[in-house]
């Protein structure tokens, strides 16, 4: 027996509205209203980290609290359809170590709504190279070098 796990229309608008609220307003200690959001077996995946479950999520976003100062997430566009989501995104934040100033990672999430409206399939994409990598003094010069060395 299968199962529908499409969400309807509206239901997918207010399980869209949910997340978006949740990650521009996404503060250490607000972190406990992940499960309002997340499926208990949802699965995350990102360039640094593939986990399942509420637990591991959890702590991919402590970790970021501890890495970084001042992370906040804009949400620029988002579309749903189909128990789905298309996010474009920005995140801003200080870095402890190696580099002064805001940073700005551009990237885009797709995530699939379980039928109670949580997210039960987040898949994050940026280049890691481009957004993160490069302004590392070290390592960032020598990724500028190689990309220019790769353009002759």
């Amino acid at each position: 027996m299968s199962m529908d796990l499409t969400a309807s229309p509206l239901e997918g608008e207010h399980a869209l509205a949910r997340l978006v609220a949740f990650y521009e307003n996404l503060r250490l200690e607000n972190l406990a209203q992940l499960g309002a959001v997340y499926a208990p077996d949802a699965s995350f995946k990102d360039p640094f980290n593939e986990v399942q479950g509420h637990a591991a999520i959890l702590a991919i976003f402590e970790h970021m609290f501890v890495q970084v100062d001042g992370p906040r997430f804009i949400v620029l566009e988002s579309m749903q359809q189909n128990g789905q989501a298309f996010l474009t995104w920005e995140f801003r934040f200080r870095m402890r170590r190696f580099v002064s100033g805001e940073q700005c990672v551009r990237g885009a999430t797709h995530v699939r709504f379980d039928a109670q409206g949580r997210v039960l399939l987040h898949r994050d994409y940026w280049d890691v190279a481009e957004e993160l990598y490069q302004k590392l003094p070290l390592l960032g010069g020598l990724m500028r070098w190689l990309r220019r060395a790769g353009q002759r």
